[in-house]
């Protein structure tokens, strides 16, 4: 079957237009990387709201805690880690301390960029990272259209906001109908109590799929959405943990810092649960294509299934 591709770049591309369209305060900042998310459209209609700065990233941070300190909202895009590790003490010190309202927009988020780029164009931290800044936002939309709408939901968060897109190759996993749930999580597939299965952006169809192959098992599976994982919706969580005392969380980032360890904290602090992690084990990507390369680092639909199995196992041992 051939798969729907839904551009999480031209997403954020479409979602700024939207705004832009609406209210006179939108700026777009590029660190030579309007082409990248298809930009020119935005530039052709208002090149007065476009700030090209060339590739130099701790000074487009910069540049933009000067434009939101004067009452304008930026956005600036460029790929994940060139963000969040190269203009990391920025975004901390002049962006977040301030409590300023900046929107970050990390590409290749996860090993999706490996198969054109390679490691140094794959992000595996960026979460992480930014989850110990104190004051921001981290959303995660699952496809294009679920970014256009965190984009435009994004404009009125306080303080600063990091939205992670991808390589532009992702699957569609949504109707164009479905809202974004700004801070909210969203159970996809509910098959019953036995285990969660919690997860964001691109690896969503391939745990639906899990899912699927869990309940023609006898197994009831539910699937759960993460898409802000800060601030965290950790009522819904605990109610979701409440019922089924094991979870899967299953993200293309790093098992540390992560989905993973978020959903650990809540566990750890307010409702106890077995708990697997499945993601990068503390290694770096390689080179290939998004989808074998997630299969390859322990992702596939197959991995899902056996780990939320082995969970499912543990908690039945120690209720007995």
């Amino acid at each position: 079957m051939k798969k729907v591709v839904d551009s999480t770049r031209v997403g954020f591309r479409d979602g700024l237009i939207e705004l832009a369209e609406k209210r006179e305060d939108i700026v777009f900042v590029s660190t030579d990387s309007l082409k990248v998310v298809k930009g020119e459209p935005f530039l052709e209609k208002w090149p007065d709201k476009v700030i090209e700065l060339g590739i130099s990233e701790q000074n487009g941070v910069g540049v933009c805690s000067g434009l939101a300190s004067s009452g304008l909202i930026p956005y600036i895009c460029t790929y994940a880690g060139f963000l969040t590790m190269r203009a990391c003490e920025q975004m901390r010190t002049f962006v977040a301390y301030p409590k300023l309202k900046v929107r970050f927009v990390g590409a290749n988020g996860g090993l999706h960029g490996g198969n054109r780029e390679g490691v140094s164009h794959q992000f595996i931290e960026d979460i992480g990272l930014l989850r110990t800044i104190p004051g921001f936002s981290i959303l995660c939309p699952a496809d294009g259209e679920q970014v256009r709408k965190a984009i435009v939901a994004s404009v009125d968060i306080a303080g600063p906001v990091y939205i992670r897109i991808g390589s532009g190759k992702e699957e569609k996993v949504f109707g164009s109908d479905q809202p974004f749930p700004l801070g909210k999580i969203r159970v996809m597939q509910d098959n019953g109590n036995k285990v969660a299965l919690f997860a964001h952006g691109f690896v969503l169809n391939r745990v639906l799929k899990a899912a699927e192959i869990l309940a023609e098992k006898g197994i009831g599976a539910k699937v759960v959405e993460v898409a802000t994982v800060k601030p965290l919706d950790r009522e819904g969580i605990k109610d979701i943990l409440a019922q089924t005392g094991c979870a899967v969380t299953i993200e293309d980032h790093t098992i540390i810092g992560g989905l993973g360890s978020a959903i650990a904290e809540v566990i750890a602090e307010e409702s106890p649960a077995v708990l697997a992690r499945l993601g990068l084990q503390d290694t770096y990507g390689e080179s290939g294509f998004p989808e074998e390369l997630l299969d390859a680092y322990g992702m596939s639909v197959e991995n899902i299934v056996a780990c939320a199995e082995s969970v499912i196992r543990k908690k039945e041992k120690q209720r007995q």
